[in-house]
């Protein structure tokens, strides 16, 4: 099989989304100036959902970005201290936003340690570089890449992820390409939020507004399948099976989170991002004709998780292990 590119088709990587099928190929090129890694990444950089994060999401994320990296710490606080990091460890940070777990990673594993942290949002690394810096923290490689299809070598000790693996648009095929990133027996453990019902945090808002607006349709832009999309242990657990990980635990994590400094941020908060956000930025039109209203309830089911810190909600997720089984 050949193509104007060069010779060699080296792989069809068939994804399967809720709206098409997506096929993505890698070709060895031999003439033109272009590696197969060039090419690769223009190729991922045409998935629905990486647009959706650059275009989308990455500007609300930046303006609450001290409520998704303050109040999240509030949950990795009760993580870090138990994963299986140590000094002089070669670390994978996968899908690792404004770069606060990496630099928390990078000092577990000191100067002879060091860590890769990859994300498929430029933006969201700029901050990561600049706090890197900041914090004196030189043991830190910042990569704009695709989780999913990033050529991996398998040097590392141990691939971790916060709240990353949920938006794979292709679970299987992203936890098989951390897979890779692991030495035989090398670790990984992935944070994932529980369901909805456990996460009030974002459930609950999101039960205000569709009192006033209707849920997304079917084709609804979307980021990926969700925050919620490995919440049941039975098909995470297949799914990391078929992508060839060996003991397979869960440990289910509760901790509260910051949601907002005070009211109005809360609120500002919930119709921005998370389920609710994606209600209310589906609704549109009827969402602005409507926003005193649903601002105003929000207001008063958040009222009564308002303390001295701020609003303060109850969260779970699941800490999910694996090893590598060469």
């Amino acid at each position: 099989m050949r193509s104007d590119l060069g010779r060699g088709l080296l792989e069809d990587v068939v994804q399967i989304s809720r709206f098409r099928v997506i096929a993505l190929r890698q070709y060895v090129v031999s003439e033109g100036g272009m590696t197969v890694e060039t090419l690769a990444r223009e190729e991922r950089q045409h998935s629905q959902y990486i647009e959706f994060w650059n275009n989308i999401l990455v500007p609300k994320f930046i303006r609450w970005k001290h409520i998704l990296v303050d109040g999240l710490t509030l949950h990795s606080e009760a993580i870090f201290p138990s994963l299986p990091v140590k000094e002089g460890d070669k670390v994978v940070d996968a899908g690792c936003g404004f770069g606060d777990t990496a630099i928390k990673l990078a000092r577990l594993v000191g100067p002879s340690g060091s860590v890769l942290a990859v994300d498929c949002c430029d933006a969201f690394l700029e901050f990561g570089r600049k706090d890197a810096k900041a914090a004196g923290v030189t043991n830190i490689t910042f990569l704009a890449e695709d989780v999913q299809t990033y050529p991996f070598e398998p040097v590392h000790d141990f691939c971790f992820s916060r709240f990353g693996t949920q938006f794979f648009e292709n679970p299987v095929a992203g936890l098989r390409n951390m897979r890779k990133s692991l030495k035989p027996a090398g670790i990984m453990t992935m944070i994932v939020w529980r369901g909805i019902k456990d996460n009030p945090w974002l459930g609950s808002a999101k039960d205000v507004v569709l009192r006033y607006l209707p849920p997304p349709g079917e084709n609804a832009q979307t980021c990926g399948p969700g925050p919620f999309s490995m919440a049941d242990t039975g098909v995470v657990t297949k799914q990391l099976e078929i992508a060839g990980y060996t003991d397979i635990k869960f440990e289910q994590v509760d901790a509260q989170v910051f949601v907002g400094k005070d009211l109005d941020d809360a609120v500002g908060f919930q119709l921005a991002i998370g389920p609710a956000g994606e209600v209310y930025r589906e609704a549109e039109k009827l969402a602005d004709e409507r926003h005193d209203e649903i601002a105003a309830a929000l207001r008063a089911q958040l009222a009564k998780y308002k303390g001295p810190t701020g609003v303060m909600m109850d969260s779970s997720s699941w800490k999910v292990t694996a090893s590598n089984s060469g």
